[in-house]
């Protein structure tokens, strides 16, 4: 057209410059544009607006500003919000978005109004810039002028609230969208329910999970795994399984994961025969566990002390071939410590570094805390030290083991001078390690000394806390020092604090056993006017009193009035009135009582003990004997002091085949004798003339790792003194 002389219009250029573009020929674009202005053609909007796209696409900001300046001063020109559109566009993608916000609030002076592309790109640009405020109000705005925002824009501005943990904000935000029939995606519901759940807003986000269905949204597997995860956490295990049903009516498959949150619900309230039960569902739908399933379960059988069942598990893994982690170690390392076998603790902790397992701070500090328990303060600092040369950091977790072991093996001063340590190397010890050392001070009846370390907390501008002051009030109770007790009281109240059951419980549990059974009702007023409301332990307490100062009609009344409270009587409670009635010779009222706690399920060892020893100082050994062998039939495992009992009687009365026939039988069962029950037997032997065997016994109690106490040194020389005479 040029070569022949051709006249070349505006349109002609506006169309060619449209096509390139929309082939993203942007550099061509504005060599064109160039061209044009020699002919001297004036352009129209739609070249202005293919200009300034070319020059925002090229990141050319001060031309396509240059651009939209000579647009805006053609006066003869009608300007386009698409020409703008162009330009905020370019502004957003590169992330200066409030440039573009600048740009949009200067249309009004061109007589534009914003449309709703615009709105939508600005919010979704302020969303990616995180300017949360600035995009709410921009929403709010675009949704009062009657505009619709698309799906994706309602979806990021409300995972933006999501993330900055405004999530009620975005919950509101999904209800006023939803209402308006603007529903933001699945994946932005989920978020947001998870968000809720995870801060604690369980019932907002079942609100939005029960309006999905009406704003045409179906939940899918990942909706249903976060509120039953949520539910697991929160111990609403009804409502939990209720979702999975509701997943399989809906044919919706439950993942690995949502199993997982329902068993590590049931673990975490020890019902290990539903978690169980859960796992095995697992397997039956073939789903694989995953090392998280198998440790949740182990975790869980630890805490209930069932080694049997958490090693089983942990075997299963290996024939599996699913490798345990460093949580599955130290769940099985920290069961061994409570249970007291140190021994095996350490041997799988040798066993994970075999494996190449790495172990963290946890480890080393059920590790430490194992050792501490049985007094092994040495090994338990040696664990400190590896674990500080392997980079790992201690915290009050680990110190706390270590502070109260030494506290309470008499080492106080020891105890003291490692927190001196601790805090002259900007240590944060929490009050939790100051209280194990009140705690060894009032232990060994040093409360004058615990409340000058009291004095020397405060000084270092650390806050005494309610469980320090339970600690104190045990250790006055324990000095029967009323004076101090009252200005614990007093100093309690005037820091803001109120006794709780636990602090009430001792103190009226002190007075009962020193027979002030006025005092103890004085603090039961006290404790009623201070709106804490007694439980179990502080009625049995109290019934306990009752009972060992003969007022059992006040205790059977007290009793009547705790069934009419929330308060369920336990077996310590039923075991007072037991043992009351044993005492005083009542034998069949107490076989009566003890029917009732069997109908119940509430007997247990320590009452059948209670019964055993009644009929044993009644003289009557048969019937003692029987209720031994009954054990069994309900469920009830005898210890070493059913047998004890037993065995003193027959020894006592001569009857030393009787008493070795039970010796061997608690032997067969696996039960360990104690001092106690060795004591027992030796000086059955030794009143029986069997002084060879009771030697025989003392040398066994040594090589079982039983100490002889003097008591044990009195009975054989009686017998060798009766020998040689």
């Amino acid at each position: 057209m040029i070569k022949r002389d051709l006249f070349l219009e505006v349109r002609t250029f506006s169309a060619v410059l449209s096509a390139l573009v929309k082939i993203k020929r942007f550099d061509v674009v504005l060599s064109m544009f160039d061209e044009m202005v020699k002919f001297g053609l004036k352009p129209d909007v739609y070249v202005y607006t293919a200009v300034v796209r070319s020059f925002c696409e090229l990141k050319d900001f001060v031309g396509a500003m240059k651009i939209v300046k000579e647009m805006e001063n053609d006066g003869g020109l009608e300007l386009s919000i698409v020409t703008y559109n162009n330009l905020i566009h370019g502004l957003c993608k590169e992330h200066r978005v409030l440039e573009a916000v600048e740009v949009k609030n200067s249309l009004s002076v061109r007589k534009l109004k914003a449309d709703v592309v615009m709105y939508c790109t600005l919010v979704l640009g302020l969303c990616k810039i995180e300017e949360m405020e600035i995009a709410s109000d921009m929403m709010d705005e675009m949704i009062g002028l009657g505009f619709v925002p698309s799906e994706a824009v309602c979806s990021a501005l409300v995972e933006l609230l999501r993330r900055k943990d405004k999530n009620l904000e975005a919950f509101f935000m999904v209800d006023k969208l939803a209402k308006l029939r603007l529903v933001p995606t699945l994946f932005s519901y989920n978020a947001l329910m998870n968000s809720l759940c995870k801060c604690g807003k369980l019932d907002e986000a079942v609100s939005l999970f029960t309006k999905m269905k009406e704003r045409g949204l179906y939940a899918n597997d990942v909706t249903y795994s976060v509120l039953i995860d949520s539910y697991s956490k929160n111990r609403k295990m009804d409502e939990a399984r209720h979702l999975l049903h509701k997943m399989a009516e809906e044919h919706i498959k439950a993942t690995v994961y949502t199993y997982n949150s329902l068993i590590n619900g049931y673990c975490k309230l020890g019902r290990m025969k539903e978690a169980e039960s859960l796992f095995n569902k697992m397997n039956i739908q073939g789903l694989e566990p995953t090392v998280i399933t198998y440790t949740t379960l182990i975790s869980g059988y630890c805490r209930e002390e069932d080694l049997g069942n958490a090693f089983r598990l942990y075997h299963e893994m290996s024939s599996r071939s699913i490798p345990p982690n460093t949580h599955t170690f130290t769940a099985l390392i920290g069961g061994l410590g409570c249970a007291k076998m140190m021994t095996e603790a350490d041997n799988m902790f040798n066993e994970m570094l075999e494996q190449n397992v790495i172990p963290n701070e946890v480890t080393y500090n059920v590790l430490i805390d194992g050792h501490c328990r049985l007094g092994n303060t040495v090994k338990a600092f040696e664990l400190l030290d590896e674990m500080i040369e392997k980079g790992l950091v201690p915290d009050t977790y680990t110190y706390r083991p270590l502070i109260s072991g030494l506290s309470l093996t008499g080492r106080v001063s020891e105890a003291r001078e490692f927190v001196d340590d601790l805090h002259r190397g900007n240590q944060n010890l929490n009050m939790i390690c100051f209280t194990e050392i009140l705690h060894g001070l009032c232990k060994e009846g040093k409360l004058r000394d615990a409340l000058n370390v009291c004095k020397e907390i405060t000084a270092k501008g650390i806050d005494i806390d309610l469980v320090s002051y339970s600690v104190l009030i045990y250790g006055a109770l324990k000095q029967r020092d009323m004076v101090h007790l009252s200005l614990l009281l007093k100093e309690m109240y005037k820091r803001g604090f109120k006794p709780d059951h636990v602090v009430y419980t001792s103190m009226i549990d002190s007075h009962c056993k020193s027979g002030n059974l006025v005092e103890a009702f004085k603090f039961w007023d006290k404790m009623m006017e201070d709106g804490c409301t007694p439980n179990v332990v502080t009625y049995t307490v109290l019934i306990n009193g009752l009972c060992k100062a003969g007022f059992v009609e006040k205790a059977e009344l007290l009793c009547k009035e705790m069934l009419a409270t929330e308060s369920i009587p336990n077996q310590v409670t039923y075991g007072c009135f037991l043992d009351n009635l044993t005492k005083e010779g009542h034998m069949e009222k107490a076989l009566e009582l003890h029917k009732s706690m069997l109908r119940g399920c509430l007997a247990n060892t320590v009452t059948y003990n209670i019964l055993i020893r009644g009929f044993c100082k009644l003289g009557r050994m048969r019937e003692a004997s029987e209720l031994l062998m009954e054990m069994l039939d309900y469920g009830v495992f005898p210890d070493c002091i059913s047998h004890s009992i037993l065995i003193y009687e027959y020894c006592k009365s001569g009857e030393l085949h009787e008493a070795f026939k039970l010796w061997n039988l608690m032997l067969s069962m696996n039960i360990k004798p104690d001092r106690l029950a060795y004591n027992f037997l030796i000086y059955g032997c030794c009143v029986n003339g069997e002084v060879a065997k009771a030697f025989e016994l003392r040398d066994e109690m040594m090589r079982k790792g039983v100490a002889p106490n003097p008591v044990t040194y009195k009975f054989l020389n009686h017998g060798t003194c009766s020998i040689n005479s």
